[in-house]
């Protein structure tokens, strides 16, 4: 019948767009991590043909997605033209905390090129502005570069459908309007989504993840967010919530959280806790967290039993994921990645404690502290390039 004739033809034609968009991503990926390099070598890294690595070349080079460099030595035939990531396109990146905000010019591959705080003011109606003119001058003082857009990464839940913030207790200015303000300021495409998500997002689109098996990306900061991977889609819930566990309650008589309840996970695990352990046990009223992490490392033993506590509450809230969701991976987010060699065994020793049907891989992400802002890169290019 023309009927099933038709909904065949269709089937085989999107069957050939995704394997088409799966190339494509993979020489650009290749190229990102390999550059420079000839397309030769991409034919033999990528293990596709080289009509096919041809094809996808050629269109990325008319989408200015990339450029052509220098060419190498070749025993016999032409010499190999060297193919790099056109570095005149870029990103801008916009990492929100409860406690800092941070701008940055990032390179297609990731790489922070630029960045600075914002110094955001105490009056609530006047945060954005003073973002807006941030990024403003940013933009203004690299205009050498082509922005593709600008990610944002957001602390709590952001909806993307409905362009609006839907639960974020750390914050107190109204973040959900940032979207729409950011990009009539700036006429650029903008892509907010919570810093979780963003960051699992970020580790299949730079490789680090092969998006084949589940992953949870735990953020470890002022709060704790999750962003969960499965099934190759990034699970989201009913109007965006999903992941908030963060806000599940791991000690009933414990301390009043952001979000009303009682003894929630980041209470005990977040970095707002392991300042709190060590204050208590130093007396140290003025310590932060970056303070904390470099006393750890420098064996202050208060530091250390600050950080060891922290990360005890930090392996049995993983402990939860694991039961809960089975990934494969667990990948951890946050400056407690650059105590890594301390806070793992910690945390990975409290996770296998207890019971488990099978114990996920747990992992620090790539450049921990950075991968906030390299996931921007991902929120934009991953609607754009494919």
């Amino acid at each position: 019948m023309p009927t099933t004739r038709l909904f065949l033809n269709n089937q085989m034609s999107a069957s050939n767009r995704i394997a088409r968009e799966i190339n494509r991503n993979l020489i650009f990926n290749q190229i990102r991590i390999r550059q420079p390099i000839s397309r030769a070598d991409l034919a033999r890294t990528s293990g596709l043909q080289r009509s096919t690595v041809s094809l996808i070349v050629e269109d990325l080079l008319a989408e200015r997605w990339i450029a052509e460099g220098s060419t190498g030595q070749s025993p016999r035939g032409r010499k190999p033209t060297f193919l790099n990531l056109n570095g005149k396109r870029g990103v801008l990146a916009l990492d929100i905390h409860p406690a800092q905000t941070t701008l940055a010019v990032t390179d297609l591959g990731g790489n922070v090129l630029a960045q600075e705080q914002i110094a955001l003011p105490e009056n609530p109606k006047k945060v954005i502005k003073a973002i807006l003119d941030a990024i403003r001058t940013m933009i203004a003082a690299h205009k050498t570069h082509s922005f593709e857009g600008i990610g944002i990464s957001v602390p709590g839940r952001f909806n993307p459908g409905f362009e609006k913030s839907i639960f974020a207790p750390n914050i107190d200015w109204p973040i959900g309007q940032l979207k729409s303000r950011v990009e009539q300021a700036t006429g650029l495409p903008v892509a907010v989504d919570n810093v979780a998500n963003a960051c699992a997002l970020s580790e299949v689109w730079f490789g680090y993840s092969d998006g084949a098996h589940d992953l949870v990306v735990v953020n470890v900061s002022e709060g704790i967010g999750t962003g969960i991977l499965a099934n190759g889609r990034l699970m989201r819930g009913e109007g965006g919530a999903a992941g908030e566990f963060g806000h599940v309650q791991l000690d009933p008589n414990g301390l009043t959280c952001g979000c009303g309840g009682k003894g929630c996970w980041e209470t005990i695990a977040s970095n707002r806790a392991g300042v709190r352990y060590y204050r208590e046990m130093s007396k140290n009223s003025s310590c932060t967290f970056e303070t904390l992490l470099k006393l750890a490392e420098a064996r202050d033993p208060a530091a250390e039993e600050a950080l060891n506590k922290m990360c005890k509450a930090l392996g049995r809230g993983m402990h939860m994921i694991a039961l809960a969701l089975a990934p494969s991976e667990i990948v951890i987010v946050g400056d407690i990645t650059t105590l890594w060699n301390l806070a793992g065994p910690v945390i990975e020793a409290e996770m296998r404690k207890f019971p488990l049907v099978r114990a996920p891989k747990l992992r620090p992400a790539q450049e921990g502290e950075k991968a906030r802002l390299r996931s921007a890169v991902a929120l934009i290019m991953s609607g754009k390039l494919l």
